[in-house]
């Protein structure tokens, strides 16, 4: 699967989660279902920022590439604060939804934005390579278990591209 494809697929799968989450009436249930959509989206970024952004950086991607990295900045900030919190908390709820708020900007931003430019930038072989790379570092981070808990010491500074 090419690095794009990839991605976009890994968008659905949080939005499903998101969706999932909407749908659950116990706080423990709840509680699961966010730790998934934490470890999903930490899976995402990583990937993202150490293989997808670096390889694709031109000077006709860069202003979307900076954005991006500060957009992850802040849901991974959002999502520190809510591995911090009880999801009985009256604020978790509203967190959550200014999370998925956040994570459909991102995606809209990258959907239609930055992959239609990727995509007229590099040929197929070349975005099947960076995908080959980002699933094995996809399943890396998935065979260590509970991706999400390498959140909270990446929120001091956006990562570089």
């Amino acid at each position: 699967m090419n690095a794009i494809e990839m991605l976009k697929q890994q968008h659905r799968e949080v939005d499903e989660l998101f969706k999932k989450l909407n749908g659950t009436k116990s706080a423990e249930s709840g509680r699961r279902i966010f730790n998934d959509i934490a470890d999903a989206l930490a899976v995402h970024a990583a990937i993202e920022e150490r293989h997808f952004y670096p390889a694709v950086k031109r000077r006709e991607t860069q202003g979307i590439l900076l954005a991006s990295v500060e957009e992850h900045l802040e849901i991974k900030r959002v999502i520190a604060d809510l591995l911090q919190m009880d999801p009985d908390d009256d604020a978790f709820d509203s967190k959550v939804e200014g999370l998925r708020e956040d994570v459909e900007r991102h995606v809209e931003e990258e959907e239609g934005e930055l992959f239609p430019k990727v995509a007229r930038l590099f040929d197929e072989e070349e975005l099947e390579a960076i995908g080959d790379a980002m699933r094995d570092t996809q399943d890396e981070l998935r065979r260590q278990g509970n991706p999400r808990h390498a959140i909270p010491g990446e929120t001091d500074a956006a990562a570089p591209i």
